[in-house]
């Protein structure tokens, strides 16, 4: 069996916690990165790792440092990034398809074990989530609520190395929303996530791993269409 070795630095590490971050819709067009003492301290990193970082970013078009009194590092409306994971997706035969089959094996067994282990608690991050869903005025709220929702399966699935994982493969895609019309997505994907949380509610483990396959097929074919233009795998 090959076996690749990688090698990364902290900078490049760093640079792509944060590509990663911005995949995951946990910051979007328009946000504000904290202030960078603040922001090193956050992410256990000397302030000059992370300026490093900060500026492949800004050559690579995710984010931008505006001067003065109301600047600050910014992440951009992403053109440039999207158009270069679509490419990177379509030269790499394979890649498309083997992530999301990744995550469809990591998050429906996280709902399966989010049905058995889920707590009151637990139940209550996930309807707030969901109501995120529904009153967002546009796609970066409407990003951050569906990572919460993920993440809020994850917390109650009980499994810290299943959650880091869920983690990781989720900032490999670009969200859906970021590239596709924003309304065209919303209703199914509030839809799916009630479904989910139903089954996980009424600790069917069943239910809850097959209504997480449908939100992930979902999610599949819609960004097909973006990255392929067509619909057939």
């Amino acid at each position: 069996m090959a076996r690749i070795v990688t090698s990364m630095t902290l900078t490049q590490g760093v640079a792509e916690h944060l590509r990663s971050m911005i995949h995951r819709g946990e910051v979007g067009p328009g946000d504000r990165l904290p202030p960078e003492r603040e922001f090193a301290e956050q992410l256990g990193v000397a302030r000059i790792s992370l300026r490093e970082a900060i500026k492949l970013l800004v050559d690579d078009g995710y984010v931008q440092v505006r001067r003065g009194a109301k600047g600050g590092t910014f992440v951009t409306e992403l053109h440039r990034p999207v158009e270069s994971w679509r490419a990177r997706m379509r030269d790499q035969a394979g890649t498309f398809d083997d992530i999301i089959d990744f995550r469809i094996a990591l998050e429906c067994h996280t709902a399966r074990l989010a049905a058995a282990h889920r707590t009151k608690e637990d139940l209550s991050v996930l309807r707030v989530a969901i109501k995120k869903l529904s009153r967002t005025g546009g796609r970066a709220t409407f990003r951050l609520a569906d990572s919460q929702f993920h993440g809020g399966l994850a917390t109650a699935a009980g499994n810290i190395r299943l959650a880091n994982a869920i983690h990781s493969i989720r900032g490999e895609l670009f969200s859906p929303h970021d590239v596709l019309t924003f309304v065209e997505p919303i209703d199914e994907t509030i839809r799916d996530h009630r479904s989910i949380y139903d089954a996980v509610r009424d600790r069917d483990a069943d239910a809850a791993a097959a209504s997480m396959t449908e939100h992930i097929e979902r999610t599949r074919e819609q960004l097909r269409v973006i990255v392929f233009g067509t619909t057939v795998r």
